[in-house]
Protein backbone atom coordinates (compact mmCIF):
# COMPACT_ATOMS: atom_id res chain seq x y z
CA UNK A 1 0.00 0.00 0.00
CA UNK A 2 2.72 2.41 0.64
CA UNK A 3 2.91 3.31 -3.57
CA UNK A 4 -0.75 4.36 -2.88
CA UNK A 5 -0.20 6.71 -0.06
CA UNK A 6 -0.17 10.52 -1.10
CA UNK A 7 -0.71 13.91 -0.35
CA UNK A 8 -4.55 14.06 -0.05
CA UNK A 9 -6.07 17.54 -0.68
CA UNK A 10 -9.74 18.79 0.03
CA UNK A 11 -10.84 22.28 -1.14
CA UNK A 12 -12.53 23.68 1.17
CA UNK A 13 -12.84 27.26 0.29
CA UNK A 14 -16.75 27.85 -0.20
CA UNK A 15 -17.57 26.64 3.29
CA UNK A 16 -14.98 28.87 4.97
CA UNK A 17 -15.71 32.40 2.67
CA UNK A 18 -19.14 32.05 4.02
CA UNK A 19 -18.09 31.00 7.64
CA UNK A 20 -16.29 34.20 7.84
CA UNK A 21 -18.20 36.56 5.74
CA UNK A 22 -21.05 36.18 8.62
CA UNK A 23 -18.74 37.76 11.21
CA UNK A 24 -16.92 40.61 8.79
CA UNK A 25 -18.07 44.26 9.53
CA UNK A 26 -16.32 46.16 7.22
CA UNK A 27 -16.17 46.65 3.85
CA UNK A 28 -14.27 44.65 0.89
CA UNK A 29 -12.78 47.77 -0.45
CA UNK A 30 -11.33 48.55 3.06
CA UNK A 31 -7.54 49.33 2.56
CA UNK A 32 -4.59 47.14 4.53
CA UNK A 33 -2.50 49.35 6.10
CA UNK A 34 1.39 48.76 6.50
CA UNK A 35 2.89 48.32 9.62
CA UNK A 36 7.16 48.63 10.20
CA UNK A 37 9.43 48.53 12.60
CA UNK A 38 12.76 50.42 13.39
CA UNK A 39 14.00 46.89 14.97
CA UNK A 40 16.61 45.02 12.25
CA UNK A 41 15.13 42.04 12.80
CA UNK A 42 11.57 41.37 14.31
CA UNK A 43 8.83 38.37 14.08
CA UNK A 44 5.02 38.55 15.82
CA UNK A 45 3.41 35.42 16.03
CA UNK A 46 0.12 34.54 18.07
CA UNK A 47 0.70 31.55 20.09
CA UNK A 48 -2.85 29.67 20.01
CA UNK A 49 -2.97 30.09 16.23
CA UNK A 50 0.44 29.11 15.71
CA UNK A 51 0.74 32.11 13.14
CA UNK A 52 3.51 34.91 12.03
CA UNK A 53 1.42 38.02 11.88
CA UNK A 54 4.21 40.36 11.43
CA UNK A 55 8.00 39.46 10.52
CA UNK A 56 11.23 41.43 9.23
CA UNK A 57 14.54 39.57 8.71
CA UNK A 58 12.75 36.79 11.04
CA UNK A 59 15.65 33.99 9.26
CA UNK A 60 18.80 35.91 9.38
CA UNK A 61 21.25 34.41 11.66
CA UNK A 62 21.98 37.30 14.43
CA UNK A 63 24.22 37.65 18.10
CA UNK A 64 21.57 36.62 20.35
CA UNK A 65 23.47 37.87 23.53
CA UNK A 66 21.23 37.12 26.75
CA UNK A 67 18.22 36.09 24.82
CA UNK A 68 20.05 32.89 24.28
CA UNK A 69 19.67 32.12 28.07
CA UNK A 70 16.11 31.08 27.33
CA UNK A 71 17.92 27.59 26.12
CA UNK A 72 19.44 27.69 28.50
CA UNK A 73 16.89 28.08 31.19
CA UNK A 74 14.43 26.24 28.79
CA UNK A 75 17.44 22.60 29.74
CA UNK A 76 16.91 23.47 33.40
CA UNK A 77 13.33 23.45 33.07
CA UNK A 78 13.63 20.13 31.31
CA UNK A 79 15.44 18.46 33.99
CA UNK A 80 13.22 19.66 37.02
CA UNK A 81 10.40 17.94 35.09
CA UNK A 82 12.29 14.83 34.11
CA UNK A 83 13.21 14.89 38.15
CA UNK A 84 16.87 14.46 37.67
CA UNK A 85 17.40 17.82 39.31
CA UNK A 86 15.17 19.53 42.52
CA UNK A 87 14.73 23.42 42.85
CA UNK A 88 16.44 23.00 46.40
CA UNK A 89 19.84 21.37 45.02
CA UNK A 90 23.01 23.24 45.46
CA UNK A 91 25.62 23.83 43.02
CA UNK A 92 28.78 25.00 43.91
CA UNK A 93 30.19 28.29 42.63
CA UNK A 94 33.70 27.68 40.48
CA UNK A 95 35.99 29.97 40.15
CA UNK A 96 35.42 29.93 36.13
CA UNK A 97 31.97 30.64 36.67
CA UNK A 98 33.00 33.22 39.14
CA UNK A 99 35.75 34.75 37.07
CA UNK A 100 33.94 34.45 33.40
CA UNK A 101 30.45 35.80 34.62
CA UNK A 102 30.75 37.41 38.27
CA UNK A 103 31.65 40.05 40.08
CA UNK A 104 35.21 39.99 37.99
CA UNK A 105 34.02 39.58 34.59
CA UNK A 106 32.32 43.11 34.78
CA UNK A 107 28.99 41.85 32.99
CA UNK A 108 25.44 41.01 34.54
CA UNK A 109 25.80 39.14 37.73
CA UNK A 110 24.00 38.10 40.84
CA UNK A 111 27.39 38.00 42.64
CA UNK A 112 27.66 34.80 43.83
CA UNK A 113 30.56 33.97 45.99
CA UNK A 114 33.37 31.68 44.85
CA UNK A 115 33.02 28.41 46.37
CA UNK A 116 29.60 28.75 48.51
CA UNK A 117 26.72 26.65 47.47
CA UNK A 118 23.28 27.66 45.91
CA UNK A 119 20.39 26.49 45.02
CA UNK A 120 18.71 25.76 41.39
CA UNK A 121 16.09 28.26 42.51
CA UNK A 122 17.94 30.87 43.30
CA UNK A 123 19.96 30.89 40.30
CA UNK A 124 17.12 30.48 37.83
CA UNK A 125 15.70 33.81 39.38
CA UNK A 126 19.25 34.89 38.72
CA UNK A 127 19.31 33.79 35.18
CA UNK A 128 15.39 35.20 34.48
CA UNK A 129 15.39 38.27 36.21
CA UNK A 130 18.76 39.47 36.18
CA UNK A 131 20.53 38.05 33.38
CA UNK A 132 23.00 36.41 35.80
CA UNK A 133 26.08 35.23 33.82
CA UNK A 134 27.41 33.05 36.73
CA UNK A 135 24.17 32.12 37.68
CA UNK A 136 23.64 30.70 33.87
CA UNK A 137 27.42 28.98 34.12
CA UNK A 138 26.89 27.74 37.37
CA UNK A 139 23.99 25.92 35.99
CA UNK A 140 25.58 24.75 33.07
CA UNK A 141 28.35 23.03 35.23
CA UNK A 142 26.00 21.91 37.90
CA UNK A 143 23.63 20.10 35.21
CA UNK A 144 26.18 19.02 32.14
CA UNK A 145 29.41 18.65 34.36
CA UNK A 146 31.12 21.13 32.41
CA UNK A 147 30.38 24.26 30.30
CA UNK A 148 30.83 22.29 27.29
CA UNK A 149 28.67 19.70 28.33
CA UNK A 150 25.72 21.21 28.94
CA UNK A 151 26.49 23.40 25.35
CA UNK A 152 26.34 20.01 24.01
CA UNK A 153 23.11 19.82 25.84
CA UNK A 154 21.94 23.17 24.47
CA UNK A 155 22.17 22.35 21.50
CA UNK A 156 21.17 18.58 21.20
CA UNK A 157 17.24 20.30 22.44
CA UNK A 158 18.05 22.87 20.21
CA UNK A 159 17.62 20.23 17.36
CA UNK A 160 15.32 18.25 18.89
CA UNK A 161 12.37 21.06 19.22
CA UNK A 162 13.13 22.40 15.66
CA UNK A 163 15.41 25.14 16.18
CA UNK A 164 17.21 25.04 12.85
CA UNK A 165 18.97 28.32 12.55
CA UNK A 166 20.50 28.02 16.35
CA UNK A 167 24.22 27.36 17.36
CA UNK A 168 25.15 27.57 21.14
CA UNK A 169 28.91 27.59 22.30
CA UNK A 170 28.38 29.17 25.69
CA UNK A 171 25.14 29.38 27.84
CA UNK A 172 25.77 32.66 28.56
CA UNK A 173 24.89 34.64 25.53
CA UNK A 174 28.26 36.61 25.77
CA UNK A 175 30.20 37.02 22.91
CA UNK A 176 31.21 34.16 20.69
CA UNK A 177 32.36 33.35 17.66
CA UNK A 178 28.87 30.77 15.89
CA UNK A 179 26.81 31.92 19.00
CA UNK A 180 23.59 32.22 16.75
CA UNK A 181 20.22 32.60 16.65
CA UNK A 182 17.61 33.66 14.37
CA UNK A 183 13.85 35.69 15.63
CA UNK A 184 12.22 32.71 14.18
CA UNK A 185 14.09 30.57 16.78
CA UNK A 186 13.62 32.64 19.96
CA UNK A 187 10.02 32.41 19.16
CA UNK A 188 9.48 28.88 18.64
CA UNK A 189 11.50 28.57 21.83
CA UNK A 190 9.56 31.05 23.65
CA UNK A 191 6.86 29.14 22.95
CA UNK A 192 8.07 25.67 23.72
CA UNK A 193 9.15 26.92 27.33
CA UNK A 194 5.67 28.32 27.51
CA UNK A 195 3.63 25.95 26.88
CA UNK A 196 6.07 22.59 28.07
CA UNK A 197 7.14 24.58 31.24
CA UNK A 198 4.19 26.46 32.64
CA UNK A 199 5.04 25.62 36.19
CA UNK A 200 8.25 27.04 35.90
CA UNK A 201 7.08 30.16 33.13
CA UNK A 202 5.83 32.61 36.12
CA UNK A 203 9.94 32.86 36.61
CA UNK A 204 9.84 35.08 33.72
CA UNK A 205 7.49 37.92 35.15
CA UNK A 206 8.93 37.59 38.61
CA UNK A 207 9.79 41.51 39.26
CA UNK A 208 12.30 41.62 42.11
CA UNK A 209 15.02 38.87 42.89
CA UNK A 210 16.10 39.25 46.28
CA UNK A 211 19.56 37.21 47.20
CA UNK A 212 21.30 36.78 50.13
CA UNK A 213 19.81 39.88 51.43
CA UNK A 214 22.33 41.69 50.23
CA UNK A 215 21.10 42.23 47.00
CA UNK A 216 17.79 43.18 45.12
CA UNK A 217 17.82 42.78 41.48
CA UNK A 218 15.04 44.23 39.88
CA UNK A 219 13.39 42.14 36.15
CA UNK A 220 15.37 43.72 33.11
CA UNK A 221 12.82 43.69 31.14
CA UNK A 222 10.99 46.89 31.48
CA UNK A 223 7.60 45.66 29.84
CA UNK A 224 6.69 43.38 33.20
CA UNK A 225 6.29 46.27 35.17
CA UNK A 226 4.18 47.94 32.25
CA UNK A 227 0.17 47.77 31.87
CA UNK A 228 0.67 45.75 28.34
CA UNK A 229 0.03 42.51 29.77
CA UNK A 230 3.69 41.27 29.33
CA UNK A 231 4.75 38.12 31.50
CA UNK A 232 7.92 37.15 30.31
CA UNK A 233 10.66 37.10 28.72
CA UNK A 234 14.38 37.77 28.46
CA UNK A 235 16.42 41.57 27.51
CA UNK A 236 19.64 41.20 25.41
CA UNK A 237 22.31 43.49 24.70
CA UNK A 238 26.05 42.98 23.41
CA UNK A 239 27.44 45.71 20.92
CA UNK A 240 27.78 43.27 18.19
CA UNK A 241 24.09 42.85 18.22
CA UNK A 242 22.42 46.00 19.86
CA UNK A 243 19.39 46.31 22.04
CA UNK A 244 16.74 43.36 21.79
CA UNK A 245 13.87 41.47 23.36
CA UNK A 246 11.67 38.61 23.59
CA UNK A 247 8.31 39.45 25.18
CA UNK A 248 4.96 37.66 25.72
CA UNK A 249 1.91 39.18 26.31
CA UNK A 250 -1.96 37.74 27.20
CA UNK A 251 -5.02 39.09 27.06
CA UNK A 252 -8.30 36.85 27.46
CA UNK A 253 -7.33 34.01 25.57
CA UNK A 254 -5.22 35.34 23.04
CA UNK A 255 -1.16 35.17 23.51
CA UNK A 256 1.38 36.96 21.85
CA UNK A 257 5.08 36.41 21.26
CA UNK A 258 7.44 39.50 19.88
CA UNK A 259 11.15 39.32 19.16
CA UNK A 260 12.73 42.53 18.32
CA UNK A 261 16.47 42.64 17.50
CA UNK A 262 19.62 45.24 16.58
CA UNK A 263 17.87 48.77 17.68
CA UNK A 264 20.51 50.74 19.08
CA UNK A 265 18.85 52.64 21.89
CA UNK A 266 18.12 50.84 25.17
CA UNK A 267 14.65 52.93 25.64
CA UNK A 268 13.85 51.51 22.20
CA UNK A 269 13.34 48.12 22.57
CA UNK A 270 10.47 49.03 25.72
CA UNK A 271 8.86 51.89 23.05
CA UNK A 272 9.03 49.59 19.82
CA UNK A 273 8.05 46.04 21.82
CA UNK A 274 5.08 47.85 23.38
CA UNK A 275 3.92 49.52 20.29
CA UNK A 276 4.19 45.91 17.89
CA UNK A 277 2.35 43.87 20.87
CA UNK A 278 -0.42 47.10 21.33
CA UNK A 279 -0.92 46.53 17.03
CA UNK A 280 -1.10 42.57 16.79
CA UNK A 281 -3.75 43.03 19.90
CA UNK A 282 -5.69 45.39 17.93
CA UNK A 283 -5.70 44.58 14.49
CA UNK A 284 -6.51 40.82 14.44
CA UNK A 285 -9.42 38.64 15.88
CA UNK A 286 -10.72 35.05 15.20
CA UNK A 287 -12.95 34.08 13.76
CA UNK A 288 -15.18 30.95 14.57
CA UNK A 289 -15.80 28.65 11.79
CA UNK A 290 -16.56 25.27 13.57
CA UNK A 291 -17.84 24.68 16.97
CA UNK A 292 -16.25 22.13 19.73
CA UNK A 293 -17.09 18.50 18.08
CA UNK A 294 -18.47 19.97 14.72
CA UNK A 295 -16.95 17.68 11.72
CA UNK A 296 -15.05 19.43 9.43
CA UNK A 297 -14.38 16.76 6.65
CA UNK A 298 -13.73 13.40 6.21
CA UNK A 299 -10.46 10.86 5.12
CA UNK A 300 -10.39 8.21 3.65
CA UNK A 301 -9.33 4.68 5.53
CA UNK A 302 -7.93 1.63 4.14
CA UNK A 303 -8.37 -1.62 5.67
CA UNK A 304 -11.03 0.11 8.55
CA UNK A 305 -14.98 -1.23 9.76
CA UNK A 306 -15.78 2.20 7.94
CA UNK A 307 -14.19 3.76 4.65
CA UNK A 308 -14.14 7.17 6.21
CA UNK A 309 -13.23 8.71 9.53
CA UNK A 310 -14.60 11.78 10.48
CA UNK A 311 -12.50 14.65 11.08
CA UNK A 312 -12.51 17.20 13.88
CA UNK A 313 -10.43 19.81 15.59
CA UNK A 314 -9.06 19.88 19.23
CA UNK A 315 -12.23 21.49 20.41
CA UNK A 316 -13.64 24.53 18.33
CA UNK A 317 -11.82 26.04 15.25
CA UNK A 318 -11.17 29.47 14.93
CA UNK A 319 -9.77 31.56 12.36
CA UNK A 320 -7.47 34.20 13.45
CA UNK A 321 -7.37 37.20 10.27
CA UNK A 322 -7.00 41.15 9.99
CA UNK A 323 -9.73 42.79 11.97
CA UNK A 324 -10.57 44.55 8.47
CA UNK A 325 -10.59 41.09 6.49
CA UNK A 326 -12.46 41.06 3.67
CA UNK A 327 -13.79 37.61 4.16
CA UNK A 328 -12.07 36.37 0.92
CA UNK A 329 -10.35 33.25 2.14
CA UNK A 330 -9.80 29.35 0.57
CA UNK A 331 -8.72 26.65 2.49
CA UNK A 332 -7.83 22.77 1.94
CA UNK A 333 -7.59 19.66 4.10
CA UNK A 334 -3.99 17.84 3.76
CA UNK A 335 -3.28 14.21 4.98
CA UNK A 336 -1.20 11.46 3.54
CA UNK A 337 -3.29 8.62 2.68
CA UNK A 338 -5.33 6.08 2.66
CA UNK A 339 -5.26 5.91 6.50
CA UNK A 340 -4.55 2.62 7.58
CA UNK A 341 -6.57 1.64 10.19
CA UNK A 342 -7.33 0.68 13.26
CA UNK A 343 -7.12 4.85 13.87
CA UNK A 344 -8.24 5.82 17.65
CA UNK A 345 -10.58 8.61 18.40
CA UNK A 346 -8.00 11.85 18.80
CA UNK A 347 -5.52 10.86 16.37
CA UNK A 348 -4.06 13.74 14.98
CA UNK A 349 -4.23 12.41 11.12
CA UNK A 350 -4.86 15.41 8.85
CA UNK A 351 -4.14 19.56 8.55
CA UNK A 352 -6.69 22.35 7.90
CA UNK A 353 -4.57 24.98 5.98
CA UNK A 354 -6.46 28.54 5.88
CA UNK A 355 -5.54 31.66 3.20
CA UNK A 356 -6.44 35.10 3.57
CA UNK A 357 -6.20 37.74 0.80
CA UNK A 358 -6.08 39.92 4.00
CA UNK A 359 -3.15 37.90 5.31
CA UNK A 360 0.80 36.74 3.82
CA UNK A 361 0.34 33.80 6.22
CA UNK A 362 -1.49 30.34 6.45
CA UNK A 363 -3.91 29.26 9.57
CA UNK A 364 -2.98 25.49 9.45
CA UNK A 365 -5.08 23.72 12.58
CA UNK A 366 -4.60 19.95 13.36
CA UNK A 367 -7.43 17.81 12.39
CA UNK A 368 -8.20 15.05 14.53
CA UNK A 369 -10.05 11.58 14.09
CA UNK A 370 -13.53 12.31 15.27
CA UNK A 371 -14.53 8.19 16.09
CA UNK A 372 -12.60 4.71 16.81
CA UNK A 373 -12.33 2.87 13.42
CA UNK A 374 -11.24 -0.85 13.90
CA UNK A 375 -9.50 -3.26 11.21
CA UNK A 376 -11.89 -5.13 9.27
CA UNK A 377 -11.14 -8.60 8.00
CA UNK A 378 -8.74 -10.08 5.29
CA UNK A 379 -11.13 -9.85 2.62
CA UNK A 380 -12.31 -6.23 3.22
CA UNK A 381 -9.24 -5.23 3.08
CA UNK A 382 -8.38 -7.20 0.07
CA UNK A 383 -11.57 -5.11 -1.83
CA UNK A 384 -10.44 -1.60 -0.16
CA UNK A 385 -7.20 -2.54 -2.07
CA UNK A 386 -8.84 -2.99 -5.51
CA UNK A 387 -11.44 0.23 -5.02
CA UNK A 388 -8.07 2.39 -4.22
CA UNK A 389 -6.17 1.27 -6.99
CA UNK A 390 -9.28 1.04 -9.18
CA UNK A 391 -11.07 4.18 -8.52
CA UNK A 392 -8.23 6.47 -6.50
CA UNK A 393 -9.20 9.08 -4.55
CA UNK A 394 -13.37 9.05 -6.35
CA UNK A 395 -13.81 7.17 -3.31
Amino acid sequence: MRALRRLKKVAFACGLSVALAAGVGYAASKKKSEFSTKAQNAILMDSGADLVLFEKGADNRIPPASMSKLMTLAVVFRELKAGRIRLDDTFTVSEHAWRTGGAPSGTAAMFAPLGNPITVADLIQGVAVQSANDGALILAEGIGGTEEGFVKMMNDYAEQIGLTGSNFVNPTGLPAEGQLMTPRDLATLSKHIIETYPEFYPYFAQKEFRYRDKFTFRNRNPLVWSEVGVDGLKTGYTKEAGYGLVSSAKRGDQRLILVVTGLEKKGARETESRRMLEWGFKSFRAYRLFDDGQQVSEALVWGGDKHYVPLVGDGAIDLLLPASATGAVSGEILYEGPIKAPIKKGDQIATLKVKSADLAAVNEIPLYAGENIDSSGFAMRGIDSLLVLAFGWLL
